[in-house]
């Protein structure tokens, strides 16, 4: 009996051992005087040394409990290569996370509120939101009905912005009501309108290459990806087919993702053929106002829209964002607020996005503008995080 209890003591002893030697703690450190939330963390396979996400949840250790996560598979072979998740961490502060095995029961269900498709109904949009804006770029398809002279299409690369003013998904709703003749996505019933004119110009975040004085775009996109959809974040992939600005070829491929409570999507974009590119912010009737800031790297536009106001911007760290410019034109649409971005070993990562007062998120000018600089602050400090061995 006692040689039995020795055997499981030591049992015991060897299991404890093995299951400490098999948790992944994290550590999130935030050097800023300014708490940190609504910022996602990206915890990759390799990162965490951990084979199989397929069952991961991260767990608060500090409050003892579970938080919200999402897992994506970045590269679409059906396995899942990393976990999200936004955690909240006090000024000058440091947070302690756990990554656990987590069952249906003790999964925490939320909404999908950041969420992306393509939209094969009205044309071939490609759409996406969160819970804040919602936007959509336009597909091959419809360039191939303007260049055929087919009434309904649209030729550009510009960036759409539908103005929502609910935190709840509104794309499917929108669409449907819009292909089926029961409504309009273009008439507010509550929930916001799409009264955004693009057209040529580069809308909320459109690419452009300035040659000399002249600005040169591509067409629409010609292929698409979708990468995921959750309650933290939605992405896609899309792909143009190469184009010349003023003999140079340019090769661009982009991966575009929007997070929770953000009104800023993020544009990681893989471009050959040039070191320097100009994502720009159409100026419409050219009746607002430009302003910018290189030190926190971002040009916005506030304007007068219908019956309210809207301001629109670029925003980049500080290695990225060279400088901003307003160009003018009387030619229709081609006005643009640029912001001028270095392309490093091919890829520029910015992010574009807008407010509407109407959504009652900002007052005003400097309530955008104050956003714009406390994020400036953040992507230009990130959270760091550490591995606990």
């Amino acid at each position: 009996m006692r040689k039995h209890l020795i055997f499981t003591s030591v049992l015991l002893v060897v299991m404890s051992c093995s299951q400490k030697k098999k948790t992944t703690t994290i550590v999130v450190k935030n050097a800023l005087d300014i708490e940190r939330s609504n910022e996602t963390v990206e915890l990759t396979k390799s990162f965490l040394k951990i084979e199989d996400l397929s069952q991961a949840g991260v767990f608060n250790k500090d409050a003892q409990q579970i938080v919200l996560s999402q897992l994506v598979d970045q590269d679409g072979d059906g396995v899942d290569d990393m976990i999200l998740f936004q955690p909240k961490v006090k000024a000058n502060s440091e947070a302690s996370f756990e990554i656990i095995k987590i069952s249906e029961e003790n999964k925490i269900n939320a909404p999908e509120l950041c969420y992306s498709r393509f939209v094969p109904e009205r044309t071939d949009d490609y759409t996406w939101e969160n819970n804040k804006v919602a936007f959509r770029v336009y597909g091959p398809t419809a360039q191939k009905m303007i260049e055929e002279q087919v009434p309904g299409g649209t030729l550009s690369s510009g960036v759409d912005a539908w103005l929502k003013k609910v935190e709840y998904p509104i794309i499917n709703k929108w669409y449907e009501k819009t292909t089926n003749g029961t409504g309009s996505y273009h008439n507010d019933t509550g929930e916001g309108l799409d009264n955004f004119h693009v057209g040529v110009s580069r809308g909320v975040g459109g690419l452009a290459v300035k040659i000399d004085t002249s600005y040169y775009v591509s067409k629409n996109y010609t292929k698409w990806r979708s990468i995921t959809n959750g309650p933290i974040r939605t992405s896609f992939y899309l792909e143009y087919e190469n184009w010349d600005a003023a003999g140079n070829q340019i090769k661009e491929s982009k991966v575009i993702s929007l997070d929770l409570g953000s009104n800023l999507s993020k544009f990681t974009t893989h471009i050959e053929g040039v070191n320097t590119v100009s994502a720009g912010l159409t100026l419409h009737e050219k009746d607002g106002e430009v302003t910018g800031n290189p030190e926190n790297g971002w040009v916005s536009y506030w304007q007068p829209h219908a019956n309210s106001e809207l301001g629109t911007a670029i925003l980049a760290n500080k290695h990225t964002f060279q400088s901003y410019e307003t160009y003018s034109t009387d030619k229709k649409d081609l006005s643009n607020a640029y912001a001028h971005l270095n392309v490093v070993n091919q890829q520029v990562v910015y992010y574009a996005g807008f407010a509407w007062k109407e959504s009652g998120q900002f007052n005003n000018k400097q309530d955008w503008e104050t956003y714009l600089n406390s994020f400036s602050k953040r992507i230009n400090n990130p959270l760091k995080i550490e591995l606990l061995k």
